[in-house]
């Protein structure tokens, strides 16, 4: 499902106009066999969408600052979405580079959806958009995936995970389209905090 959508075209309807992405990198997040999912210690109220029917919308907001948009892959009552990174803005680039300027810097047109925030803000989603079911064809944000067999992708360690699932080996879950310029620069995530022993606490 994750590498099916590389190549899909991601629409957003708002008041203000329409912008369509296309899709150039993922990352799957896999509920209780994920370490690194929000799914993975069970149901809450904010991971309640991942639990739900597939082709939903999980958003959420990450450090209190940015949107991060995921969609369900299902099946109903078992956690797992995947995590739209990045993107080319194909159409409604003015809007997209007027909602961009309003929530940062842009420095090029590249750089509209190449992340997984600033596609959020490009596409105009937000927590409002928590839920919402991709598969209308009526709804305000619709999904158009290209026909045939997913197209040829790289894989490789998701990005800014830290932790068990971080190992590349056991979850090689980013995908993308290469040569894309859109695609997200890899960082790893941050080292483990050290817990302060007491040797540590007596010795200042």
């Amino acid at each position: 499902m994750a590498a099916d959508l590389l190549g899909s075209h991601v629409t957003t309807r708002h008041a203000d106009g329409d912008v369509t992405v296309r899709l150039t990198e993922v990352e799957v997040y896999r509920g209780l066999a994920d370490p690194a999912s929000h799914a993975y210690r069970g149901p809450t109220p904010r991971n309640a969408a991942m639990f739900g029917e597939p082709g939903r919308l999980y958003v959420y907001r990450h450090l209190g600052l940015h949107h991060c948009v995921n969609v369900v892959t299902g099946p109903d009552g078992v956690a797992s979405a995947v995590l739209l990174r990045a993107g080319e803005v194909v159409a409604g680039a003015e809007l997209a580079r007027d909602r961009r300027s309003r929530a940062g810097v842009t420095r090029s047109d590249v750089d509209l959806a190449r992340g997984p925030a600033r596609l959020a803000v490009a596409l105009g989603l937000d927590l409002t958009a928590y839920g919402a079911d991709l598969t209308d064809p009526a709804g305000f944000v619709v999904v158009h995936r290209p026909s045939g067999p997913a197209l040829p992708h790289v894989t490789g360690p998701r990005v800014g995970v830290s932790g068990a699932g971080a190992d590349a080996d056991a979850f090689p879950w980013r995908m993308w389209l290469p040569g894309e310029p859109t695609v997200s620069v890899f960082r790893p995530g941050p080292p483990p905090r050290r817990r302060a022993t007491r040797a540590d606490r007596t010795s200042a």
